[in-house]
């Protein structure tokens, strides 16, 4: 596909300064957190004291807030356990099974975790601006009412202690994951909730996604100093480190006899802060595109070592791809960390399990990575739109692998996103879809929030290039990105961003493939001949409307489109075949089930007749979607 270039480049500091959502009115919360925490690597467990300023750049006069307390999900009797026993296709991960006689018997390993396995996160000594607060936890939610109302456009100040202990590995975050790394730090810190122009978003942490408030971070992490830290933000004592992270000629000062070390990191402007740790880490760094310092922190295994050599100059290649066909990574660095159970975002930085084949390495963090752009910088809420990091970001690491590892499938594919439609048509297939608009945790099944926020997220923006053409959309999802970075987007923003590029209507886009699970399908109903003329019945049989695309292939062997624009859309595309004659006919309206039009050519001239050629379009029912002359 053609790639748009970017040659612009911004300073950090002036990218961070540019966070004006442009819709009129649009406000957002700040934080800035300072945290000193020890960790006990024999015990697993955690002290800390919490600093947080919090500015209430709303309209409104708090009264309360709410923390995440994400650890504690991590108990036997918590929400997540609960719903590990419940629902019937529990993720693999978080489930231990046995044989029962015939019967197969999935078990949350949530449920069996001892004391000293469990998760927690204890909260003491609350006070604002030094004033004690009152406190009630209530499962993952830490709810707070504050001393003193906290009034529009002031900030307050927030001090806590905190206790925590790492569950054993049991999802995302943990201890002793089963590829052998100690600490998968995520979700591990009181993290104060989200509150917008919705209200408070303080969900109980069940299993899915997040959505957190801007700010920066300083945080200092005293562990054993056998051990080795990789994750969000820049170490600011590089010389009493060491391990890799010194620069050249930077003589490493050690403190004198002692069994631990302090590591101190800063994080301007994020929303999240994570790490990982482990005694026995390799530490690779490289210079990627506009100097962006690339560190891989991964287990000494010779069986896969080359792998993770091998996809450093990958992960450069990935960075410029996204920079060049989004918009410039603002950070100056990002690590990729082995660790967790798969592959989860978080701010500059990644957590993936690191034994894999080369090609799943960099398909892993070629999607980790893109969540940079699409969450950790453009930080949509997705609790509620889960498909707008998901999918948007499958959309543009489907793209990337294609230019970083061209030959890497065996079979040549209709276009990068084949895998997602196959997805979503499977999905339909069952008769259990939910709508887009459905909250991450509410899903039915996993299989359908899953096909929900890979698959049919990555469908709405590659179907986009079948409705505005493929310019159209590379140049929305860069202004997106330009207009809309460090702020939470909605899908309203992403689609509206569509319509000032392309100057056409979508709403009905929106509504039709998020609101509802209304699908596609249309058909060449019949082709009639009237002498030298062949008129080309369509119909609609599914409720979502599109507009159409045909190819008309002739016995002589040449061939012609056609084009019939949808009412709804006061928009005609741009001619996508422009060494093909193309015929734009008259709009369909969606009221009228059955549309004709004329070919100039008697129907034994006609051998084949294809309704959306470069297949984006997600028709339900591909096989009314062509005509061939018997």
């Amino acid at each position: 596909m053609k790639k748009s270039v970017l040659f612009t480049l911004f300073a950090v500091s002036g990218l961070f300064a540019q966070n004006n959502n442009p819709n009129p009115g649009y406000w957002q919360q700040h934080v800035d957190y300072k945290m000193d925490v020890s960790m006990d690597v024999k015990t697993y467990r955690y002290t800390g004291t919490q600093e947080l300023v919090y500015t209430n750049n709303s309209p409104d006069t708090l009264r309360r807030v709410f923390y995440h307390l994400y650890n504690n999900a991590f108990q036997p009797g918590s929400e997540m356990d609960a719903r590990l026993q419940t629902i019937a296709d529990p993720d693999g991960r978080m489930v231990k099974s046995f044989k029962r006689g015939e019967e197969t018997i999935k078990e949350s390993r949530i449920s069996t975790l001892t004391p000293d396995q469990i998760g927690f996160l204890n909260i003491s000594n609350f006070k604002q601006d030094g004033l004690e607060a009152k406190t009630i936890v209530e499962g993952t939610v830490l709810e707070v009412d504050l001393a003193t109302p906290l009034l529009p456009g002031k900030s307050t100040t927030f001090n806590l202690s905190f206790e925590g202990q790492v569950p054993e590995q049991v999802r995302r975050s943990g201890r002793n994951s089963t590829e052998g790394v100690a600490l998968s730090m995520t979700q591990w810190y009181p993290k104060i909730a989200e509150y917008d122009f919705e209200g408070w978003h303080a969900d109980p942490y069940i299993g899915r996604e997040f959505h957190g408030v801007w700010g920066d971070f300083d945080v200092k992490i005293t562990i054993d100093k056998n051990y080795t830290i990789g994750g969000t933000g820049y170490l600011q004592n590089k010389n009493e480190i060491g391990k890799g992270y010194e620069d050249e000629g930077v003589k490493v000062k050690y403190p004198r006899k002692t069994k631990t070390l302090t590591w101190h990191f800063v994080a301007p402007m994020v929303h999240d802060f994570a790490w990982g740790a482990d005694k026995d880490y390799i530490h690779d760094k490289i210079i990627g595109p506009n100097g962006v310092e690339l560190h891989f922190f991964y287990k000494d295994n010779p069986e896969y070592n080359e792998n993770w050599k091998k996809l450093q100059p990958k992960t450069a290649e990935l960075l410029a791809f996204y920079n060049e066909n989004i918009g410039p990574y603002p950070y100056k660095q990002y690590s990729v960390v082995q660790g967790g159970d798969g592959g989860m975002e978080y701010a500059m930085c990644t957590l993936i399990t690191g034994n894999r084949s080369y090609g799943s390495l960099v398909g892993v963090t070629a999607h980790e990575f893109a969540h940079s752009w699409f969450q950790h910088i453009l930080a949509s809420n997705e609790s509620k739109h889960e498909w707008m990091d998901e999918g948007f970001t499958s959309f543009i690491s489907d793209l990337a692998m294609e230019t970083v590892l061209p030959n890497d499938k065996k079979e040549k594919q209709a276009h990068p996103w084949t895998d997602s439609y196959a997805n979503y048509f499977y999905m339909v297939s069952t008769g259990k879809e939910q709508p887009l608009t459905t909250h991450a945790d509410r899903y039915s099944l996993n299989m359908l929030y899953g096909i929900s926020a890979y698959s049919k997220g990555t469908i709405f923006l590659s179907q986009l290039i079948d409705v505005i053409g493929q310019e159209n959309l590379m140049k929305t999802i860069k202004r997106y990105y330009h207009d809309y970075k460090f702020t939470h987007p909605t899908p309203l923003d992403i689609i509206r961003t569509a319509e000032k590029v392309s100057g056409a209507e979508l709403d009905w886009y929106l509504t039709d493939w998020c609101q509802t699970t209304n699908t596609i399908d249309y058909s060449i109903k019949d082709l009639g001949e009237n002498g030298n003329t062949t008129t080309v019945t369509l119909e609609r049989l599914g409720m979502m409307p599109m507009p159409l695309d045909l190819i008309v292939a002739y016995e002589d062997g040449t061939q012609e489109t056609y084009y019939v624009p949808l009412t709804l859309m006061h928009y005609q595309k741009d001619n996508p075949y422009a060494n093909l004659k193309r015929t734009v006919l008259s709009n369909w309206d969606w009221a009228h089930t059955t549309y004709q039009f004329t070919i100039n050519k008697p129907k034994s001239a006609i051998k084949v007749i294809m309704i959306d050629p470069m297949e984006l379009m997600a028709d339900i029912n591909k096989e009314n979607n062509i005509y061939v002359k018997q």
